[in-house]
């Protein structure tokens, strides 16, 4: 496959991935119109927020007992039909108990698909290019940022709050006819002794760097998620944003993290996944404080702050998917990235939970707590670097001798791979 073909098939994998982030984002900053109109608090809130994590680490789970013995591309446009339902039913919905149900098929069907969408990208991609790669699919979570859930929010405040997943489905249903006509088929992965089951589970959990590299990402999660939830509505109660203006944060952030995040991914591969990582965490963990710790300042720095949340804390996501995607062999990179998922979303619940619990609306509209959020989200940012440092790769280029590539090409593809392990 030619590198041009790969990086379409690529951006239409982003443009997919973009469909199942927005879905999630768009969720994030309708807290306070939701609130408001369904007549719920923060903990319900946060509730609607964690049934879509629990749905979808459930399938993450079960997914991995047979994503690895079907063949991509058919497995990927079933699963994305499965979210396409889902998300018509959130715009159908007109009731916390409906939407709860609605989101729950949204978070196990777009777990799978977003789970596959990486799985594939991995496929595509050689270890070399991994980081690059993967960096270009993860621009759907800027351009969901930077255009999604601006036009999401301008909807939602013109008509109501169904009409973003209204988009959304639309747009779902045009890209799994491009998904149908443009994606190969892949099936180089099926293994002829692979079993049913639970044992794709039972080597990841017997597979100890396997189990390095979830934990690894599970604290990643549990460190970034930590302050997601509730981030609109305290910067809405505490920090004095007009709620009209909200749409800026995540415009400048999505613009800013879309010129960044390629580079990350090229950064990356050059530098070494884990050194990139770690100085990501670091920036990250300033951001994390001064916004957890912000009070009303001026407009300007407020985007910028938020901006640079984006940059860098969202930022580090792109290394990681590198370092898990070459945790494991292809064979298992199926089952392993649905597992990963599964600590993804059982993380990113936990957290919604662990805000339902630290955090406190007050009467008059302030959030109470969201400081010790912060400090959870550093601390687990910290962890999760060490975590990092203890995942080695497993996925080299050796099979290129077999085809005749020069032995001196084979060297220095093995050394560059050595030197993205970091």
């Amino acid at each position: 496959m030619t590198e041009s073909r790969e990086r379409r098939l690529l951006l239409l994998l982003a443009a997919v991935q973009f469909t199942h982030v927005l879905d999630f984002m768009v969720m994030l900053p309708l807290g306070p119109q939701l609130m408001r109109e369904l007549h719920i608090g923060p903990a319900g809130f946060s509730a609607l927020l964690g049934c879509y994590s629990v749905a979808s680490g459930l399938a993450g789970f079960f997914g991995s007992t047979f994503i690895d013995r079907f063949e991509r591309r058919s497995l990927l446009l079933l699963t994305y039909l499965g979210f396409i339902v889902g998300t018509l039913g959130c715009a159908l919905a007109h009731s916390a108990p409906m939407l709860a149900v609605a989101r729950s098929i949204c978070g196990i069907f777009g777990g799978l698909c977003g789970s596959l969408v990486m799985t594939v990208a991995s496929d595509l991609v050689p270890p070399q290019r991994r980081a690059a790669g993967l960096g270009l699919v993860t621009t759907s979570f800027s351009v969901a940022a930077a255009f999604g859930v601006p036009l999401g929010l301008a909807l939602a405040n013109r008509f109501n709050w169904e009409a973003p997943f209204w988009g959304v489905a639309v747009l779902s249903v045009i890209l799994c006819g491009l998904i149908s006509v443009n994606l190969p088929t892949l099936k180089e992965h099926i293994h002829p002794t692979a079993r049913f089951g639970f044992a794709p589970i039972l080597e990841v959990v017997r597979d100890s760097n396997a189990r390095r590299a979830l934990a690894f990402y599970g604290m990643l999660v549990f460190a970034h998620f930590t302050i997601i939830p509730m981030l609109a509505p305290y910067l809405i109660g505490n920090v004095h944003l007009a709620e009209n203006q909200l749409f800026l944060v995540y415009l400048v952030g999505g613009l800013l993290s879309l010129f960044s995040t390629p580079r990350i991914g090229r950064m990356a591969d050059d530098l070494g996944r884990v050194r990139v990582y770690g100085g990501l965490v670091g920036f990250a963990i300033l951001i994390t404080l001064g916004i957890t710790h912000a009070r009303p300042m001026p407009l300007f720095w407020l985007v910028l702050l938020g901006g640079s949340f984006f940059v860098f804390a969202s930022g580090r996501f792109v290394p990681a998917q590198a370092i898990l995607s070459l945790a494991v062999p292809p064979r298992r990179r199926g089952a392993f990235l649905s597992l990963s998922s599964c600590a993804r979303d059982i993380m990113a619940g936990l957290t919604t939970a662990v805000g339902g619990w630290l955090v406190v609306k007050t009467p008059t509209g302030e959030i109470v707590g969201y400081d010790r959020l912060g400090w959870i989200a550093v601390v687990s940012g910290v962890f999760s670097v060490w975590l990092a440092s203890r995942v080695r790769s497993v996925e080299h280029s050796i099979p290129m001798v077999a085809v005749g590539v020069p032995a001196a090409e084979v060297a220095e593809v093995a050394n560059q791979v050595n030197r993205s392990n970091g």
